[in-house]
């Protein structure tokens, strides 16, 4: 079945998804091993993989890149954050297409201005609400495969407020968006009527720290929601050992402090894969 089809299959079952974010082939793995039946490739995670925040520094030509390395190391849907799409409609046109090629299941844009900001950081600005349809409506045509989910996002509710943000969502849905995302609601109140309001499946942006209250996956799951991302705490968590280790490294010369936080080298090349690599030339050797 294709990766899209098994996205619209997941996004049309009771049981909701959770789909934690990736931003390398090797977190990718992780997820994957660790039993995800979904995938966010996040842009914000994407960009801080190279070194930069995540205001639109980084080009689709990079963000394509590293999707490619996760989609062809998982072989799941993944959900891509396609930003803006990187510009106007022609390119939403051009980031759509190239996506599908690529073989992620579906990907968001959003309402923002070009370049954006992270949905949690200040100073947002928006496009207009007939120019954000007519990306969804590119969006939609642009693509080959009818099972390619289309997702709008919405940043609205900092801006213009939250009224603003559930007319939005609603006009983007009349203009062929298949998932709703409306970031950053403030209030557990706000989290309800989005889901009260707004018919269409719904996605949720879900983690500890944001603007956003944390609500359960169970409660998330009743009211409505479809697809829960968890953007950035996979590379969080990298952080913060690779903090550690570097502080064990700079002050004796080396890590046996926190060796027992480490992967074992056996259990590293398990990860990657490398005897499945490796015995693809076993054959060749044996006959030579």
């Amino acid at each position: 079945m294709k990766v899209t089809q098994q996205l619209r299959n997941l996004i049309n079952k009771d049981e909701i998804i959770i789909a934690p974010g990736v931003f390398d082939g090797l977190s990718a793995l992780l997820a994957k091993q660790a039993g995800f039946s979904t995938l966010y490739a996040s842009g914000g995670a994407i960009a801080r993989s190279a070194g930069y925040p995540d205001i639109g520094l980084i080009t689709m030509t990079e963000v394509c890149s590293t999707l490619s390395h996760i989609v062809e190391v998982t072989g799941l849907p993944i959900i891509a954050d396609a930003d803006t799409g990187f510009g106007n409609e022609i390119n939403v046109f051009r980031t759509v297409q190239t996506f599908e090629r690529l073989g992620v299941a579906g990907l968001h844009i959003e309402d923002q201005n070009f370049p954006k900001r992270c949905g949690h950081l200040a100073d947002k600005g928006l496009i207009a609400v007939e120019d954000m349809c007519q990306k969804i409506r590119v969006a939609r045509n642009s693509v080959s495969d009818p099972d390619f989910v289309i997702i709008a996002r919405t940043d609205a509710i900092a801006v213009e407020g939250f009224e603003s943000a559930i007319k939005r969502a609603q006009a983007y849905v009349a203009a062929g968006a298949d998932v709703i995302f409306v970031e950053a609601p403030e209030t557990v109140t706000q989290i309800e009527e989005i889901a009260r309001q707004i018919t269409a499946p719904k996605l949720i942006n879900m983690f500890h720290g944001g603007k956003t209250p944390y609500v359960s996956v169970e409660s998330l799951q009743a009211l409505g929601y479809r697809i829960v991302i968890i953007p950035s705490d996979l590379q969080r968590a990298a952080i913060k050992a690779m903090q550690t280790t570097l502080t064990a490294i700079a002050h004796k010369g080396d890590s046996l402090d926190v060796a027992e936080m480490l992967a074992s080298f056996k259990e590293r090349e398990a990860i990657v894969e490398t005897e499945k690599y490796l015995s693809i030339a076993k054959p060749a050797i044996k006959s030579a």
